[in-house]
C-alpha cells in the first residue's frame, strides 16, 4: 500500500469547512493505504497563537478526528511535536530549499500581509517543514487543497535537490490526491470567501461542535440571493451563495450538486434552507456525541496520541538518521 502523510492545525474547533474539505475525505483512505495523521502543531506557532490554549486546541483537533472516523487502530495519529525527527529534517531542508523559491510561495504573502518584515522567520520557512513532515515517512501520496499545490510542488523540489546534492535516490516523488466537489466549502456571509476559523463572525461558518438549534439558525441566515434554484448547474453562475449551499447540501448526503439541483428546482431558499439544516444535523450529530465523550476523558486520548507517536517515531526515524548520515552528520551513540 503506498503511504499517505496529511496534518491539520489545531487552531481551534474544526468548522464544516475543515470536515468535509479534507477530515473526511482522510477516513476511506485508510482502507487501501497506510495512513499517518498528524496535528501540527509546529506549524501552528508561525503565526500568533496563545500559548495558554494550544494543548487544549491540539487535544481537541485530535479528539475531532477520531470521532471523525480517523481512528488510531485503522492509522498513525499523533501530534507533529512529540516526533522531533520532523524538526530535524526540517533543518536540513532549511538548508536545501533555495530563497527564490521562498519568495515564490504565495501563502506567505498572504499570511504577512503589508507588515512582511515583521512576519516570524517560521511562517517564511513553514514549506520546508511541511516538505519534513512528508518526506520523513517517504510518504508518495499527499491529501491536498488547490492552496497548498505549491507546497506539496516546493516538497518535490526540494527531495530532488536533495537526492542531486548528495548523489542518492532517497526521497521519493510525492503524488497530489486532489480533493473532490467539497473541497472548499465557503463563508455562510460571503461566497466568495472560504470558510474560516479566523472570520470574525462565528454566523459566517457552521463549527463541528454547534448543536442542533445553532446549525439551523446559521444556516437560516445564510447569505443567499432572491431567486428560485435552477434545474441546470449554469443557472448558479454569479451565484456564489447558492453555490455554496448547494455544494454543502451535496456533500453532506454524498450526490452531485447537479443532482441537489434536479431534486430542487424551482426552489425558494426558505424551504431549500431547512432541508440543508436537517440533514447538516442528521450527519453532525453523532460527531459532536463521540467529541464530547473523548474530552471527558482527556487521558485516554492522550494516551492515544502517545501511542500514535511511537508508531510514527519507529517509521520515520530511520528514515531521518539516513538522511543525516547522507548529509555527513557525526553518528549519535
Amino acid at each position: 500500500m503506498q503511504r499517505v502523510f496529511s496534518g491539520i492545525q489545531p487552531s481551534g474547533i474544526p468548522t464544516l469547512g475543515n470536515y468535509l474539505g479534507a477530515i473526511r475525505n482522510w477516513v476511506p483512505m485508510m482502507a487501501d493505504h497506510e495512513c499517518i495523521y498528524c496535528v501540527v502543531d509546529l506549524h501552528a506557532i508561525t503565526q500568533p497563537f496563545d500559548p495558554k490554549t494550544l494543548a487544549t486546541q491540539t487535544r481537541e483537533m485530535a479528539a475531532a478526528l477520531i470521532a471523525c472516523g480517523v481512528t488510531p487502530d485503522k492509522c498513525t495519529l499523533f501530534v507533529q511535536s512529540h516526533v522531533h525527527a520532523h524538526a530535524r529534517l526540517a533543518w536540513i531542508f532549511n538548508c536545501v530549499a533555495r530563497i527564490g523559491w521562498l519568495n515564490r510561495m504565495t501563502q506567505f504573502k498572504d499570511k504577512a500581509g503589508k507588515d512582511r518584515e515583521n512576519a516570524g522567520s517560521g511562517l517564511y520557512v513553514y514549506p520546508n517543514l511541511m516538505a519534513a513532515d512528508i518526506h520523513a515517512y517517504h510518504a508518495t501520496r499527499v491529501p491536498v487543497g488547490e492552496d497548498q499545490k505549491q507546497h506539496l510542488e516546493l516538497a518535490n523540489d526540494i527531495g530532488e535537490k536533495f537526492n542531486h546534492d548528495y548523489g542518492v535516490d532517497f526521497f521519493p516523488h510525492i503524488e497530489p490526491m486532489i480533493q473532490g466537489v467539497a473541497a472548499r466549502v465557503m463563508s455562510l456571509r460571503d461566497g466568495t470567501k472560504k470558510m474560516s476559523k479566523s472570520d470574525a463572525s462565528d454566523q459566517s461558518r457552521i463549527n463541528l461542535t454547534d448543536d442542533a438549534d445553532t446549525v439551523a439558525l446559521k444556516i437560516r441566515r445564510a447569505k443567499t440571493d432572491a431567486e428560485p434554484l435552477p434545474g441546470e448547474m449554469s443557472g448558479l453562475d454569479g451565484r456564489p451563495e447558492a453555490r455554496n449551499l448547494v455544494g454543502i447540501l451535496a456533500a453532506i448526503t454524498d450526490t452531485s450538486p447537479a443532482d441537489v439541483l434536479r431534486q430542487h428546482e424551482g426552489q425558494g431558499f426558505g424551504s431549500f434552507k431547512n432541508t440543508l439544516a436537517d440533514a447538516l444535523v442528521a450527519h453532525l450529530s453523532p460527531i459532536q456525541s463521540e467529541m464530547q465523550r473523548l474530552l471527558a476523558d482527556p487521558g485516554a486520548v492522550d494516551a492515544s496520541l502517545r501511542q500514535g507517536a511511537d508508531q510514527a517515531r519507529a517509521i520515520c526515524e530511520p528514515i531521518v538518521d539516513k538522511a543525516e548520515e547522507l548529509v555527513g552528520f557525526l553518528k549519535r551513540s
